[in-house]
């Protein structure tokens, strides 16, 4: 990819939960280039649980210039985030979104591997909360 893109991070209670969504999402919007996406799932030790030192790596690791977009599970997740974004510990333009954590995982890497730019990939995982299954 050229230029600066979103990059997406996906924090959830569990290491494999969130691995496993960010490569469902990567593999998903692959026939191109995909952004940078990252899990950032579970304690240190390897526990359930969410760690801020992992979280804000994890933005930094995927920070392609055009801002972060992160996706939550629930709970404490949500609000780690919500702490690091008020403490200014994440990349400029990182961005928590309101979204269902796998559809809206999806939706937010297939927008920005699109070349959409925060805003857009932000209302592509929000909009997936209308998704119906019957």
């Amino acid at each position: 990819m050229s230029g600066p893109v979103v990059g997406i991070v996906l924090v959830s209670h569990s290491a494999v939960v969130a691995e496993s969504v960010a490569a469902l999402a990567r593999g998903l919007a692959a026939g191109g280039p995909v952004v940078p996406v990252a899990a950032a799932g579970g304690t240190a030790d390897g526990g359930l649980g969410t760690d801020a030192d992992r979280i804000a790596a994890a933005a930094g690791e995927v920070d392609g210039g055009a801002g972060v977009a992160l996706l939550a599970d629930l709970g404490s997740s949500v609000l780690t985030v919500k702490a690091l974004l008020l403490e200014d510990e994440l990349p400029p333009g990182s961005r928590l979104l309101d979204a269902p954590f796998l559809e809206g995982a999806v939706a937010a890497v297939v927008a920005a591997s699109a070349g959409a730019p925060l805003e857009a990939v932000a209302a592509a995982a929000e909009e997936a909360y209308t998704y119906r299954k019957v």
